[in-house]
């Protein structure tokens, strides 16, 4: 059976941070906890979330780490507790807003974040205990301010997925003007993050034709002006398109992703200094290949669909197309350029195949698969 649920308020445009202090209210959020990181307060941009909350007391969480850990959140959890706050407001890119939806968790329900994790089981333990939430996003990449889920890395440095209806913020706030300085390599990396959101999830054999509809829409935003972003971060046309093709790209993943996140999942639990939306780049092109063999992929014309929203000639353009526009936006090579090697791929393997995405794959990877597809894209 397709389940089909969109999804939560959104506020957007140039300026929506100023309503803030009106999604607290509507969502009865009066003494809430911010969660953000360091680089955030020093770019300013919590600043200005302060100033939209006015005299609204609060209490601050601000060393997100930049792949949020079981450490942070219970650190987080405990000056939510401590503080008596009765909600959370997370600014920054997916990793605060993660560790805000950890925090949601830790700060209502007993025991450690594995118990909670969904290949643990434990999505029908997240309860409407959960902390509300208002994700306030700084990066137009992982789209976690619209999305179910959050991925953070436990205590036994597992990179695990938490996935409850319960998590869905109360209110995305998506003022494209917050992402005006971010610097030219992270926008591209998120940028490929949202990308390859979008194309993951409409490969995905599941039955949701609004996923597929939104997805393939924000796939065109992404691609069309990803570049301008890049070269330009003030670009403001560029930023509101990219902003839109996260959001969307967010919206459409709850139909399932593939084995490019199974891998940057694993790969990033291994090495957590790895940025995710590089890795998510780094294994596009080769999966789009392997999932170019699926006979329901091939019978719905997806790749020929995505090749046209992404103005390119064929299905088969598409793998070169990837990679060239990694390289014009100044991302690695490959794995081999961020210090992978083989050594690594049977501790990768292993993690991708117990991924949550692992099984929403069109095309079901065996061992073997995943290690040809790391071979690939070193």
């Amino acid at each position: 059976m397709a389940l089909i649920h969109y999804i939560t308020q959104i506020q957007f445009d140039f300026g929506a941070i100023a309503l803030l202090r009106q999604e607290c209210e509507r969502t009865g959020i009066t003494r809430p906890l911010i969660v953000t990181d360091p680089g955030i307060v020093a770019a300013g941009v919590l600043q200005k979330a302060l100033n939209a909350l006015g005299d609204l007391p609060y209490a601050l969480f601000d060393q997100t780490p930049a792949n949020p850990t079981e450490a942070a959140v219970r650190a987080a959890a405990r000056i939510y507790q401590d503080q008596r706050c009765d909600g959370l407001i997370a600014v920054g890119g997916g990793s605060a807003i993660d560790c805000a939806k950890g925090v949601a968790i830790a700060a209502t329900h007993p025991g450690p974040l594995s118990h909670y994790a969904t290949i643990e089981g434990g999505s029908p333990r997240i309860s409407e205990r959960t902390a509300p939430l208002i994700a306030v996003p700084t990066t137009s990449g992982t789209g976690s301010e619209v999305a179910r889920g959050a991925i953070l890395i436990v205590d036994d440095h597992r990179k695990l997925g938490f996935h409850s209806w319960h998590l869905v913020p109360r209110a995305a706030i998506c003022d494209p003007e917050l992402t005006f300085g971010l610097p030219p390599l992270l926008t591209a990396a998120t940028g490929m993050d949202a990308i390859a959101h979008c194309m993951e999830t409409f490969m995905s054999s599941a039955f949701n034709p609004p996923a597929d509809g939104i997805a393939l829409d924000g796939l065109a935003r992404g691609w069309g002006h990803i570049e301008r972003a890049t070269a330009n971060g003030r670009d403001a046309e560029a930023r509101r398109q990219l902003m839109s093709a996260s959001m969307q790209g967010a919206m459409a993943f709850q139909k399932g992703l593939g084995c490019v996140h199974s891998l940057s999942h694993s790969l990033g639990g291994v090495n957590p200094r790895l940025h995710h939306g590089t890795l998510n780049a780094m294994f596009l092109p080769a999966v789009v290949q392997f999932n170019s063999q699926v006979p329901a992929v091939i019978a719905e014309k997806r790749l020929e669909r995505m090749a046209h929203a992404m103005g390119l000639a064929s299905a088969s353009d598409i793998p070169l197309a990837l990679r060239d526009m990694n390289a014009r936006l100044g991302l690695p090579s490959g794995l081999a350029a961020l210090g992978v090697d083989r050594p690594l791929f049977a501790q990768v393997i292993a993690g991708a195949l117990k991924d949550h995405c692992h099984a929403t794959n069109p095309r079901l990877a065996t061992a073997e698969d995943y290690e040809q597809l790391l071979s690939e894209s070193l």
